[in-house]
């Protein structure tokens, strides 16, 4: 087999072209030395301590009794230093817990933000800079509901950092964290974002940014930084199954958290507009029930009587597609829309209602202290209906108790049924089939019996005192 030989100057130029391309691949990868110089005496570190009642060494550890294996004080005695339990302290005595976490100064008079969780139950929280000094700080206020506090320490001329714009921030765009991952100071990590307007449980007022920056526990309350060197979010959360980074990272975007620490600042607590209403997704079987293009909008399922919604004529079975002109692409968009929106302030809804295109104006109430539970009733007079359901009479008390009018209980659902695949089930209350109202065992079969066969329909039911909203579908 012949060898190929190829000649001395395009063998120099297909070098000279590889290299070329290597140097402007790597121009290509950010640098983050300048970011780190200039941003890292911002960032801080905050350690917590708080006194809780002591238990045995043996039921806090579970070692049975036996004293701490060394290996533990090895590990946890910098963080836990001399209050680690020991067998013989007794019962009924307390004791210190630390915790760590990151945030940034904001004012150079010593106001700095991080997340709620990271003081949470803080009877000393403590600042240590990047220059190592050390400052006890006050917690000026936290918002649970977006995750953030704003804490204080007695400085001037404190280094801050500079706050970037979130709602400019694109998917794919370079970014840096800087915090103290398991109590390493200052450790500096780098990725891209990955999503933006994420959803998480229990989370509904915060549009997070995804990452895909390496977070670990301690952080929590450090900033999220772009190419700028500005930040542009809070690192909040991880998703994990092992309790440390698995490539998803969730940040609370700037802009939200100065909301929250202006009002923190201002008024020591965060006022956010209520609505009044419980609300659900628009599926594709709904959107078809409703007349709607395109499954969009949040459902209003119920509406609290006194609320706000109710006084302005809003009605359960009606969508919102519009808050001030800014699109509810889905149910999670509302809650941020109308949270960003003051107590007393007015808002103009769009809405879809009976397939109409209907505006209505709101005055917004302030979100209440603690949320409303309806109680639940059960009624026992059995009648069938062509859905596949035994149903039951609602008497008085039970409808005055979950406040409705009219409605059957569901006793048992038929497996197979045309109501077991739209998803009732036994216990509900039915109080509308697409959109009229049910009164009885009887109306409900009339109701079904004049119903358009493969067509979706609207159902709406009561479960577990709570209104929501299902799509079934005649064969």
């Amino acid at each position: 087999m012949k060898r190929l030989i190829l000649p001395s100057a395009l063998w120099l130029g297909m070098m000279f072209a590889f290299a070329m391309g290597s140097a402007a691949q790597a121009r290509e990868l950010p640098d983050f030395t300048e970011l780190v110089k200039q941003a890292a005496p911002g960032v801080v570190n905050i350690s917590t301590s708080r006194t809780v009642e002591r238990r045995s060494a043996a039921s806090l550890h579970g070692f049975g009794g036996q004293d701490i294996p060394e290996i533990f004080r090895h590990f946890f005695g910098d963080q836990f230093g001399d209050r680690l339990p020991s067998p013989d302290n007794g019962r009924g005595q307390s004791q210190e817990r630390q915790s760590l976490g990151s945030g940034f100064v904001i004012s150079e008079d010593g106001y700095i933000l991080t997340n709620a969780h990271v003081v949470e139950g803080a009877d000393e929280v403590l600042v240590r800079f990047n220059d190592r000094r050390e400052l006890a700080a006050e917690i000026v206020g936290s918002d649970s509901r977006t995750d953030i506090a704003l804490i204080k320490v007695d400085a001037d001329d404190l280094p801050t950092l500079e706050l970037g714009d979130s709602e400019n921030v694109e998917v794919g765009a370079w970014v840096a964290a800087i915090g103290s991952p398991f109590g390493f100071d200052h450790s500096v990590t780098a990725g891209i974002i990955s999503a933006t307007n994420r959803t998480l449980p229990r989370d509904a007022y915060v549009p997070f940014i995804q990452t895909d920056v390496a977070i670990n526990p301690g952080n929590s309350g450090g900033p999220l930084f772009n190419l700028d060197g500005e930040v542009i979010g809070i690192n909040s959360q991880i998703f994990t199954r092992s309790g440390g980074f698995m490539g998803l990272s969730f940040a609370i975007p700037i802009n939200v958290a100065m909301d929250v620490a202006d009002q923190l600042r201002d008024e020591g607590h965060v006022n956010r507009g209520w609505l009044g209403v419980m609300i659900q997704p628009v599926s594709r079987d709904l959107a078809e029930s409703f007349g709607m293009q395109k499954p969009s909008g949040a459902l209003i399922a119920d509406l609290d009587p006194g609320g706000p919604a109710a006084q302005g004529g809003l009605q359960a079975g009606d969508v919102i597609l519009e808050v001030n002109g800014q699109d509810v692409e889905r149910s999670s968009t509302l809650p941020r829309l109308i949270g960003r929106v003051s107590p007393e302030d007015e808002v103009t809804l769009s809405l879809l209602r009976d397939g109409q295109e209907v505006t209505e104006n709101v005055t917004l109430g302030s979100w209440p202290d603690s949320d409303r539970k309806q109680p639940q009733g059960r009624h026992e007079t059995a009648s069938q209906t062509r859905l596949g359901v035994s149903v039951s009479g609602v008497d008085e008390a039970l409808r005055e108790r979950l406040n409705i009018e009219g409605g059957v209980q569901v006793r048992e659902v038929e497996r197979g049924s045309v109501a077991a695949r739209a998803g009732v089930k036994s216990g509900d209350i039915l109080v509308s089939v697409d959109q009229q109202s049910v009164d009885s065992a009887s109306e409900l079969a009339d109701i079904v019996e004049a119903l358009p066969a493969d067509r979706a329909i609207p159902l709406r039911l009561y479960r577990d005192g709570r209104s929501l909203f299902v799509a079934l579908r005649i064969d």
